[in-house]
């Protein structure tokens, strides 16, 4: 490799996190349905910042939308909502009679929640769910779905590929509920831009292991990276059970802040280890936060739903999925740079400079919004 192309892949690498916007940073754009076929009602929440894009919300432009404003353009949200959402039995697309429509708060701030009593032709039964709000806008954007009978709950995921669900046999099992999230969980990860900087700076010192000694081989390499993975893994893993399961809460706009340090002061320690050399252990403490942040997925959906457990854990093997998928891919470019001293002179420091100047704007621009 070529030290031409060694600072290639660091300005490639620099350009690609400097054109980041914040909002990769951010909880996912997610809106929340929940369908009661034995009421036959349905309530979908929609997040006011998600409605934005699709109706003035901010009339007087000071960038923050009271509940005034909010109201005063019900009659857009409605027909926004609407539009994107519906319901059909074998005799025909059911009606939406509305009965309740307000504000609610979810773990990242306000949503327009509606509740729809469900008319079908024929009195029939419901069978079909459509939903296509913002898919034409955000690939990214997801309607999670409780759909609630009398033989108990289950949880599914709408998406831009994935915009219909027949309800007739509720969803289609266990291991359809685990593959659903099981993707979402590689994708919320591969999206968090947070997430990955934090595993960048997490894996850095690894590739700095010094030359010439017993410690500069694949194996021993691979044996430090294993043990700071894992800790991050187990730490996550139990912070995202107790938040998703409703057992521990904690504001997102706050995880959200202390992740975007958490990243600045990982970067920090990789220059000056003033918490130490074992990054094992920053793994691990830092990973307890970003587990409440990996949460927000699962966290505002009603917990003790049949299949929660499973939701659980696909979504968490998901993530360690994409984790694994970055480390495969970005550690062994990271390893062939190190033969380079410009690497640790000169790209190493670039990296360490932007990642954090990077995370230290999140954080103030998330603290700003607490």
């Amino acid at each position: 490799m070529t030290r031409a192309r060694a600072w290639l892949y660091c300005l490639l690498f620099l350009t690609l996190v400097g054109q980041s916007g914040p909002s990769l940073a951010h909880k996912a754009s997610d809106s929340f349905i929940y369908l009661d076929t034995t009421a036959s009602e349905l309530r979908i929440d929609v997040a006011l910042r998600d409605l934005a894009l699709l109706v003035p919300l901010d009339q007087n432009g000071d960038l923050q939308i009271t509940g005034r404003e909010v109201r005063s353009q019900r009659e857009a949200i409605t027909r926004t909502v609407e539009s994107a959402l519906e319901v059909s039995a074998e005799s025909g697309v059911c009606g939406l009679q509305g009965l309740q429509w307000g504000l609610s708060r979810h773990s990242d701030g306000r949503y327009a929640a509606a509740r729809y009593r469900i008319d079908c032709p024929g009195g029939g039964e419901a069978d079909q769910l459509r939903y296509s709000l913002l898919f034409d806008r955000d690939s990214l954007h997801r309607g999670l779905v409780e759909i609630t009978a009398d033989t108990g709950s289950n949880l599914a995921v709408l998406s831009p590929d994935h915009n219909q669900l027949q309800l007739s046999s509720g969803t289609s099992g266990l291991m359809a509920t685990f593959a659903t999230f099981l993707r979402e969980g590689v994708i919320h990860l591969l999206i968090g831009l947070d997430h990955i900087l934090f595993l960048l700076v997490l894996i850095l010192p690894v590739s700095l292991m010094g030359k010439d000694s017993e410690d500069d081989t694949v194996k021993a390499r691979m044996i430090r990276l294993a043990g700071i993975v894992t800790a991050f893994t187990v730490a996550h893993s139990i912070t995202l059970a107790l938040a998703a399961l409703d057992l521990v809460t904690l504001p997102i706009a706050w995880v959200e802040t202390v992740i975007a340090l958490s990243i600045a002061v990982a970067a920090l320690n990789v220059a000056w280890p003033v918490l130490g050399q074992k990054t094992w252990k920053l793994a691990f403490a830092f990973g307890l936060i970003h587990g409440f942040g990996f949460a927000s997925v699962l966290g505002d959906l009603t917990s003790g739903v049949s299949d929660m457990a499973v939701a659980l854990a696909g979504f968490n093997l998901g993530v360690e999925l994409g984790q694994l998928g970055l480390l495969v891919l970005g550690f062994p470019v990271l390893y062939l740079l190190s033969r380079w001293r410009v690497y640790q002179r000169a790209l190493v420091p670039a990296m360490l400079l932007v990642v954090a100047s990077t995370s230290l704007f999140w954080a103030v621009e998330r603290a700003a919004s607490i």
